[in-house]
């Protein structure tokens, strides 16, 4: 994956502070020219540095109003199958690999507490998953953020 600098920095701050905002728009603002802003957004694309828009959808908004977390245990050797299986189950928005007790932390959204029982059960018939451990979310504390990491590192790296 490629590192940022400081001009990469300006512009994914740019784009956080205004998501629909033009390269044109932002070369005027950071004194750039648009082929330069044009071309580092697409390495940033393609570098996954800058990811799906999908993103900044509000799930609540979508009619999934819960959200729910599965520490999944899984019989280890099966695990890349559990995840192409998990990939497969839409409400599954995210899945991160674990150290410790759990081997995949499950993010999962649902409609209600029958669609998390449906939910789990397809997590649960996943060959290779042994049992889950659920946690439903109270509510986003603190929203998925980088800019505060942006900003703390330019002129840092």
């Amino acid at each position: 994956m490629r590192i940022v600098d400081d001009t990469d920095r300006k512009i994914l701050l740019e784009l956080t502070r205004h998501p629909r905002i033009t390269n044109a728009a932002i070369a005027e603002q950071l004194g750039l020219a648009r082929n330069t802003v044009q071309s580092r957004v697409a390495a940033l694309e393609a570098s996954d540095a800058l990811q799906g828009f999908d993103r900044r959808f509000h799930a609540a908004a979508l009619g999934y109003p819960l959200t729910v977390f599965m520490a999944t245990h899984v019989d280890q050797p099966r695990i890349d199958g559990v995840v192409e299986q998990l990939r497969q189950i839409p409400e599954v928005v995210q899945a991160f690999g674990l150290s410790g007790q759990a081997d995949v932390l499950v993010r999962a959204v649902c409609r209600d507490a029958e669609d998390l029982y449906r939910v789990n059960k397809l997590v649960l018939a996943c060959d290779g998953v042994v049992r889950t451990e659920t946690w439903l979310s109270m509510g986003e504390l603190i929203p998925f953020r980088l800019a505060p990491v942006l900003e703390r590192d330019l002129g840092h790296g």
